[in-house]
């Protein structure tokens, strides 16, 4: 097993059978814990804690990895709570309290051509803070071979989240990518049993890419209200079913 410190807090490269115990990670200069290209790692009774306003903050990042179990965490940070990129699958993240932060998100994706694809993710019985984002999926407006697929969000609450559902497949901050299509492709991504309040009116906000349409989305049992007003759904580009309550109405 390889553990390098860096700018990150601790990071574990190349390992298989990683146990990551009770660690308390405070004021990281970027992320807190980094995980790339290993095998069965547990990541457990973690507590991350930074500035609400301190850049690439993420409290843990995973790349190039399968098998990974995030559970009883509590991540405070500037960025995402956790940043789930490219070559990731087999991973199970569960009752995680995330805030302030960005949120728990797959990508950004697509920043190459030549990309891993993400799949078999599942986020379940969290809880989400006055985040900027809930639970989303993101995705470089350029080309790219990229994939995220076999999707669950589950069982989660939103306490005044800015955007509890998101998909943004134009995400391009600071590159010259203005008038490209996302190549990311998403698939068979279910939002199940998610309540709570949303910091803006759009709780729902699917925004996929026009030359690689999302598909197979599932809204089950959804329930996100607006304090200042009516919630309301945005879809682009994006098909899939709706099933029980959904509120606000889907736009699927």
């Amino acid at each position: 097993m390889h553990v390098r410190k860096c700018v990150q807090s601790i990071s574990f490269s190349w390992s298989n059978n990683v146990v990551i115990n009770g660690l308390r990670s405070i004021n990281s200069q970027r992320m807190h814990i980094s995980v790339d290209h290993c095998n069965n790692v547990l990541i457990e009774e973690v507590k991350i804690r930074a500035p609400g306003g301190s850049p690439n903050t993420d409290g843990i990042n995973v790349q190039f990895s399968s098998g990974v179990n995030i559970s009883h965490a509590t991540i405070m940070t500037g960025d995402d709570c956790i940043s789930i990129d490219q070559g990731t699958r087999n991973m199970w993240v569960q009752h995680v309290a995330c805030g302030p932060g960005h949120g728990i998100s797959i990508g950004s994706l697509g920043s190459y051509l030549e990309e891993a694809g993400v799949e078999n993710i599942t986020v379940t019985s969290s809880v989400f803070t006055k985040t900027e984002n809930g639970v989303r999926i993101k995705s470089w407006a350029q080309p790219s071979n990229g994939y995220a697929r076999d999707i669950v969000f589950r069982n989660l609450i939103m306490e005044n989240a800015y955007n509890p559902i998101i998909i943004d497949q134009q995400y391009c901050p600071g590159r010259a990518c203005p008038h490209q299509n996302s190549g990311v492709k998403i698939s068979r991504v279910s939002y199940e049993d998610i309540k709570g309040t949303s910091a803006s009116p759009v709780a729902i906000n699917f925004h996929c890419s026009s030359s690689n349409p999302c598909w197979g989305i599932t809204l089950q049992d959804i329930r996100l209200t607006y304090l200042k007003g009516s919630a309301t759904s945005s879809c682009s580009n994006a098909a899939g079913t709706n099933t029980g309550l959904v509120i606000p109405k889907s736009c699927l």
